[in-house]
């Protein structure tokens, strides 16, 4: 999940060990399926998405690296929790202790190759976080690396076609039928 903020930190046992100023808050969930790869473009993802206007006004044109932002990332595996049984988190997607750790070390250290390093902040791995925010919009935005396929809103998906004959398919056209009588 990215955050938009204005500016945001992170506390731990009520010492402050990160803050930023404009930027986005990234909190970052290792899955049990991922892999280096994924940290790789969820580094890149994070770093070239466009948050805010430009300078002439055009509307999501510029990314945290166009304005000089700061980046603060917090790991949070609670994020891939399941509630779809009962009323208990479940959080199985998540990756075990050590490989989660690495992967995430993993996303931060590009992160911050990817960016200037001392603009790239983090929280500490596993611990009781305060995390404090100061939202700009609100924009948040979920990225995820392995989406969920969506349904194809024309429904062709559901059609038996001919096979030799979808490949050729470009665009659907409707033909309607108009009395001669009403053209005049």
């Amino acid at each position: 999940v990215i955050q938009r903020v204005k500016s945001a930190s992170v506390t731990v046992d009520g010492a402050l060990i990160s803050s930023i100023g404009k930027g986005v808050l990234v909190l970052g969930a290792i899955a049990k399926d991922d892999t280096a790869k994924d940290v790789e473009s969820m580094a890149g993802k994070v770093l070239k998405l466009k948050l805010w206007d430009d300078d002439e006004g055009g509307r999501w044109k510029r990314s945290v690296m166009d304005i000089g932002g700061e980046v603060l990332c917090v790991s949070q595996f609670t994020l891939l929790a399941s509630t779809k049984k009962g009323n208990k988190p479940d959080f199985r997607q998540s990756a075990a202790g050590v490989k989660a750790k690495e992967l995430y070390q993993a996303f931060f250290k590009k992160v911050q190759e990817l960016h200037e390093p001392d603009k790239v902040k983090d929280g500490i791995f596993a611990a009781m976080m305060d995390v404090t925010l100061c939202n700009d919009g609100p924009v948040t935005i979920q990225i995820d690396t392995d989406p969920p396929k969506m349904e194809s809103p024309s429904g062709l998906d559901k059609v038996d076609l001919d096979p030799d004959l979808v490949g050729n398919l470009t665009k659907i056209v409707k033909e309607f039928q108009i009395p001669a009588e009403l053209l005049e």
